[in-house]
């Protein structure tokens, strides 16, 4: 019943070879195998979108993710988001509009942002309201998180 399983995922560019449990959760494994702590575990019920990362292109939520799932997916976590020193726009936005707090939901806030505009389906201020309901911030600095996402949809922040 303690049987292990294989895999390989490839997270911020970096492969990593684990040996994990069928139960594990990849937020589980991203905190306490890979030990990138910048994911953050709120809920664990998929209620609260703390725990949001990009796999493979999409954004997720990690605590209802088994890891065993992903074999052999790429994974972006708050870590990876940034090159080198340079942040990415949506970082910059998020500092530039006072879209943070006490930071605990920013990191899933910053992935969720990011997925959700690759997804290309927010033309308006509503939609990407609606997009990002799923990722909530207890502290009130919902106007600043989404002033953050509509200045670099109109193209205000640059990589």
């Amino acid at each position: 019943m303690n049987e292990t399983h294989s895999i390989q995922l490839k997270v911020n560019g970096k492969d990593y070879h684990l040996e994990l449990l069928p139960w594990t959760s990849l937020l589980d494994t991203l905190r306490e195998e890979i030990q990138l702590t910048g994911t953050k575990k709120g809920c664990d019920h998929g209620q609260c979108g703390a725990c949001t990362v990009i796999v493979d292109g999409k954004r997720i939520l990690s605590c209802l993710t088994l890891s065993v799932m992903k074999d052999g997916s790429e994974i972006t976590t708050i870590e990876g988001v940034a090159d080198g020193e340079n942040l990415h726009p949506i970082q910059k936005a998020f500092i530039e509009c006072d879209a943070f707090q006490c930071g605990y939901c920013t990191p899933g806030q910053i992935c969720s942002a990011i997925g959700m505009l690759k997804e290309g389906k927010a033309k308006t201020r509503e939609d990407v309201q609606e997009l990002m309901s799923g990722n909530l911030c207890r502290c009130g600095a919902n106007k600043g998180i989404i002033d953050a996402i509509m200045e670099v949809k109109k193209g205000a922040y640059h990589e």
